[in-house]
């Protein structure tokens, strides 16, 4: 699907097509035919057959140009002590990414992807070469007002097409969203009880790390906020306004455009699971081209993640955001890629399977040829 096949209104996106049963069923079928025992790879022949039906190829290809993208803005409810750390340190860590000194730039130069910062509504100026899609100066303080007005909102999930569009025309072919705003996770915590049902104290976390009374001071913020986007929940422009920022709004619109333009993702932690979450809502069938790369420590992760019904690959116990524990979990993504179309048939290696003609079940790892 080509960007301009895609609907003028930025708020409304087609069902997303499905990644391609028929070439999944094939790689099925040739995981059977590899040198090992059916399912002894685990996850990875999952990963592998799900990569396939990405790619719309058996065997798949290793992923050529995966692609960070580091979604920054402010949040007005952090002006109330919700989180550890000053509103300052956004446009300070935007600064960072662009000159690679953040954790994601490090992990991403391992994994063999590149990383883009860009300025959504950082509460200070950034370089000209992030802040091209800027929509404003801090959003909203959600649990009092809201985040956007209607027309910033679209705006900003527009700015998210575009931005998948770009990357997506330039050759990238797996995309990982990263976020980086302080404060953030208290709008993303609203977004997933909102929509989800749940209770506030049941989806609170500790952030980046604050006290008992930060703890307090974040949940009243979020109980507030809950009560403005109740009578907006079902309607995914309103809830955006209401209880977003435009980093969120706009890291949907870029899940959602990634779906519709059949590229696969990986998602991060809370902040953009939160932002997947309404981008299922946009374009509904999206999260078949979603990989959840870990679970954080965030309680609402966990809610998001069950909602979605996707399953991460890593439990480490991050919660840092900006795209670090998707990337990490990249290179097991490409090992599953690599186990599926590098590894040898029985035929090709001329090893025997259960249907030799002895009839004795001699496939590597089976009681005949370990018995003794």
């Amino acid at each position: 699907m080509t960007s301009e096949s895609v609907s003028t209104d930025p708020g409304r996106f087609e069902p997303v097509t499905p990644p391609d049963e028929g070439v999944r069923a094939q790689a099925e079928a040739r995981q059977l035919q590899l040198t090992k025992p059916a399912g002894s790879l685990g996850r990875l022949e999952t990963l592998a057959c799900w990569a396939a039906a990405c790619q719309g190829v058996c065997p798949p290809v290793p992923f050529a140009r995966a692609r960070v993208v580091v979604f920054a803005g402010d949040h007005g409810v952090a002006r109330t002590g919700v989180s550890a750390y000053p509103p300052e340190v956004t446009a300070q860590m935007v600064a960072n990414f662009v000159g690679g000194g953040a954790a994601v730039n490090a992990l991403a130069n391992r994994a063999g992807a590149s990383v883009r910062v860009v300025d959504l509504s950082v509460d200070g100026d950034t370089d000209p070469s992030v802040s091209t899609f800027k929509i404003r100066r801090s959003s909203g303080a959600i649990d009092r007002e809201d985040a956007l007005t209607h027309e910033e909102t679209l705006k900003a999930i527009e700015a998210g097409r575009s931005i998948a569009d770009s990357e997506i025309d330039s050759g990238a072919d797996l995309l990982i969203a990263g976020d980086m705003g302080i404060g953030n996770t208290t709008p993303a915590t609203v977004l997933i009880a909102a929509l989800t049902d749940t209770e506030p104290v049941a989806a609170v976390g500790r952030g980046t790390g604050v006290d008992d009374a930060g703890w307090i001071r974040k949940t009243a913020a979020i109980r507030d906020a809950m009560r403005r986007a109740r009578p907006v929940v079902r309607d995914t422009v309103a809830l955006l306004r209401t209880v977003s920022g435009a980093d969120l709004a706009a890291m949907a619109g870029f899940l959602a455009q990634a779906s519709a333009r059949k590229t696969p993702v990986i998602l991060d932690g809370v902040v953009v699971t939160a932002a997947a979450m309404v981008a299922e809502e946009l374009a509904h069938g999206a999260r078949a081209w979603w990989l959840a790369g870990h679970r954080s420590t965030e309680p609402a992760h966990t809610i998001a993640l069950k909602h979605l019904q996707l399953d991460p690959l890593l439990e480490l116990d991050m919660r840092l955001g900006e795209g670090s524990g998707a990337v990490t979990a990249l290179p097991i993504l490409q090992g599953a890629v690599a186990t599926l179309a590098e590894m040898a048939t029985f035929a090709e290696a001329g090893v025997s399977t259960r249907d030799a003609e002895d009839g004795e079940d001699t496939a590597p790892g089976s009681a005949a040829d370990t018995a003794g």
